[in-house]
C-alpha cells in the first residue's frame, strides 16, 4: 500500500484498520469538543453539561492499547524498541507542536476575569509554547494561565502526556507480558482505578490535567488500566456476528457522556460508581463489538476513515479556541442561549480548523518524516 493510500489513521501501518472503531473514534472526538463547550457555563463538575465528557479520554487509551497491540505486537522480531517509538512519534507529535503553536498564536486574545494573560511576558510566552511542543508539563506555579495545567496553550495535551507513558510501557514492559500476566494487571489496576473513583475524593475520573498528587494518580490509573485493558483485547479478540455497531457505539457514546452527575455532593461514590463502570465494563465492550463487524459498505467505510482521520487533528485543535469562547463568554457575561451562536461557530470551526491541519499539515509532515527516518520495509 503506497503512501498516498494509506489513512491518517493508519499512516506507516501496513494492516487495515478496524474502520468502525475510526468513526467511534470521531464521535468521542465530538463528544470532547462539546464537553468543552459547557465548561464556561460550569461552577464544578457537579453542574456541567454533558457531565461525563471526560470519559472520552478513556475511551481513547482503551482504543490506542487495542490498536497498537493489534499493530505492532507480531513485529517485534523485525522491530527494534527505537524503530517503535520514531513511528509513534512521527503518528503523534506533529499535531502536539501545532497545538502548542495555535495556543500561543491566539493566546493573547484570552484573557477574562479567570486568567489574566495580560502580564505574561514575550518570553514567558515562548518558553511555554516550547515546552508544550517538547511535552514537557508546566508545575502548577509555573504555568502561564494560572489555573493549574500541566500545558496552558493547549490543556487536551495532557493526555498525549500519559499516552507517550503508555506507549513507553508498551515497548519497554507490556508487550511482554504473557496474556495471564497482563490479565492479572488489569484486574490491579481495575481495582485501583475503581478505588479512586469510588472513595476518591473527586468521585469522578475527570483528572490528569495537573501536576498534583490527586492528578498524577488519577490520570497514571486511568492510563494503566484502559491502555492495558485494549492490549489485552487485541490479545484475546476473536470476533463475533453484530451488526449496527457503529450506531449503537456512537449513541453509548454520546448518552453515557450527557449523563447528568450522578449523587450531587453528598454522595460521590455514586459518580464515582458510574465512571468506573463506563470504563471498566461498557467501553471494552464497545470496543470488542467495534472490531467484531466488518461488513461495511463503501460509503459508511470513507465516513468512519474521515471520522477517524479528523479525530486527532480536532481533539488536538479545539481547545484553544475554547479559551477564546470561554473568555468571550465571562467578559460578557453571557447565558448559554446568547452565546449558541458562537458555540456553533466554535464546533463548526474547529472542524473545519482540524481538516485543514490534517491535509495541510499533519498528514503531509508525517510523510515527509515516514520517508526520512523509517526504512523502508518497516
Amino acid at each position: 500500500m503506497s503512501n498516498a493510500q494509506i489513512p491518517g489513521t493508519a499512516f506507516a501501518d501496513a494492516k487495515p484498520h478496524y474502520h468502525i472503531l475510526d468513526g467511534l473514534r470521531g464521535v468521542a472526538a465530538l463528544s470532547v469538543v462539546c464537553f468543552h463547550v459547557f465548561e464556561a457555563f460550569a461552577t464544578s463538575h457537579l453542574d456541567q453539561i454533558i457531565n461525563h465528557g471526560y470519559l472520552a479520554v478513556d475511551f481513547f487509551f482503551i482504543l490506542s492499547g487495542f490498536v497498537v497491540g493489534y499493530a505492532y505486537d507480531d513485529r517485534w522480531e523485525k522491530m527494534t524498541v527505537l524503530d517503535f517509538i520514531k513511528r509513534r512519534l512521527i503518528r503523534l507529535h506533529p499535531m502536539v507542536v501545532l497545538g502548542a503553536i495555535i495556543g500561543a498564536i491566539m493566546f493573547y486574545t484570552q484573557g477574562c476575569s479567570v486568567w489574566d494573560v495580560s502580564k505574561v511576558s514575550i518570553s514567558m510566552l515562548l518558553v511555554a509554547t516550547l515546552i508544550n511542543a517538547l511535552l514537557i508539563p508546566a508545575t502548577p506555579g509555573f504555568e502561564i494561565r494560572g489555573v493549574g495545567e500541566m500545558f496552558p496553550l493547549n490543556g487536551p495535551s495532557w493526555s498525549l502526556f500519559f499516552e507517550y507513558i503508555g506507549n513507553l510501557l508498551y515497548a519497554f514492559w507490556l508487550r511482554k507480558l504473557s496474556t495471564k500476566a497482563l490479565t492479572v494487571l488489569v484486574v490491579l489496576a481495575a481495582v485501583g482505578l475503581a478505588a479512586f473513583a469510588i472513595v476518591g475524593p473527586y468521585g469522578d475520573l475527570c483528572v490528569g490535567f495537573s501536576i498534583t498528587g490527586d492528578n498524577m494518580l488519577g490520570g497514571s490509573l486511568r492510563l494503566l488500566f484502559s491502555f492495558s485493558a485494549g492490549l489485552l483485547l487485541s490479545r484475546v479478540f476473536k470476533p463475533i456476528a453484530v451488526k449496527g455497531t457503529f450506531w449503537v457505539g456512537s449513541l453509548a457514546i454520546l448518552v453515557l457522556s450527557a449523563i447528568p452527575r450522578i449523587g450531587g455532593s453528598e454522595y460521590l461514590w455514586m459518580n464515582g460508581l458510574y465512571d468506573t463502570l463506563c470504563v471498566t465494563i461498557v467501553f471494552p465492550a464497545l470496543v470488542y463489538l467495534g472490531a467484531s463487524e466488518t461488513t461495511i459498505s463503501q460509503r459508511m467505510t470513507r465516513l468512519f476513515t474521515f471520522l477517524g482521520d479528523l479525530s486527532y487533528p480536532l481533539y488536538m485543535v479545539h481547545y484553544p479556541l475554547i479559551y477564546l469562547y470561554f473568555a468571550w463568554v465571562k467578559n460578557e457575561k453571557l447565558t448559554f442561549e446568547q452565546s449558541l451562536p458562537g458555540a456553533l461557530a466554535l464546533v463548526v470551526g474547529s472542524v473545519i480548523l482540524a481538516y485543514g491541519c490534517l491535509k495541510l499539515y499533519d498528514e503531509p509532515v508525517r510523510r515527509y518524516l515516514t520517508n526520512r527516518l523509517l526504512r523502508v520495509g518497516k
